[in-house]
């Protein structure tokens, strides 16, 4: 079966969740449901290694495979994750083409990048790989993204887009917005500037979307690889199964998390 980097390279339109652990169901129902790959956030979710080890298992069972959304600048757990068996690494606030080169670096074996190398670990199928159709596999079908938030991100993203070997990139919209002031261009004119550097550049580009409708326009926009943030699209749909109550929606009672944390 064709890597998601082959798939994605030759034109195929993929569309996956992301979603963060524990959630090895939702890992089984976006497989069964058919969904292209499964993006784990650990940067935004917790990070355990044994239990993303899990995910990426039960993920291979369904054929389907993983990208991880890791830590900023974080080689050691980039690592870890391809080790466990990722396929793709998608990396947080990359503001210029040197934070690219360690990204790249750090994901791919030598010559290309700096990885760690073992064949022992379940990415090499515990030794059983040969030593070299391991490490060229891994140079060729390592999917390694980028996102951009922030507008100084925004600025770099054409000289971003040209490093060696860097796949694509993401535009993380609610930290784009956070960091943009009333100086900078407004969030929807800055992500178009980013796609424009990828579409000039040739560079795959990733969108995250809430729901159908909206995967449809990022496709149809130029998109290659679109994601749904599930909590989001759940979280959705479970209120809009409480409105098929006859009377009014119960106000939430008690502390906020952030009420409680302050006690």
């Amino acid at each position: 079966m064709a890597s998601l980097r082959a798939r994605a390279l030759r034109g195929e339109r993929l569309i996956g969740g992301l979603l963060r652990m524990p959630s090895e169901e939702l890992v089984e129902m976006s497989a069964i449901a058919g969904m292209d790959f499964v993006l784990i956030d650990c940067e935004h979710g917790p990070a355990d290694v044994i239990a993303l080890r899990q995910h990426i298992a039960l993920a291979s069972v369904h054929d389907v495979p993983v990208i991880v959304r890791v830590g900023e600048d974080d080689p050691g757990q980039i690592l870890r994750v391809l080790d466990q068996g990722a396929q793709g690494v998608l990396a947080p606030h990359i503001d210029t083409r040197e934070d690219a080169e360690r990204l790249v670096a750090a994901c791919l074996y030598p010559p290309d990048g700096k990885r760690g190398f073992a064949t022992y670990s379940r990415a090499g199928r515990f030794g059983r790989t040969p030593a070299e159709e391991h490490r060229r596999w891994f140079l060729e079908n390592t999917l390694v993204l980028g996102m951009i938030e922030s507008p100084v991100g925004v600025a770099a993203a054409g000289e971003i887009a040209t490093t060696p070997r860097l796949d694509g990139l993401m535009v993380g919209p609610a930290d784009l917005a956070a960091a943009s002031g009333p100086a900078d261009l407004p969030v929807t004119d800055q992500i178009a500037l980013v796609n424009a550097s990828l579409r000039d550049t040739g560079s795959l580009r990733m969108d995250i979307v809430g729901d159908a409708a909206a995967a449809r326009r990022a496709f149809d926009g130029g998109a290659q690889l679109v994601v749904y943030n599930l909590a989001h699209s759940l979280m959705s749909h479970l209120e809009g199964l409480v409105d098929g109550r006859p009377w009014p929606r119960r106000t939430p009672t008690g502390p906020t998390p952030t009420q409680r944390s302050a006690k």
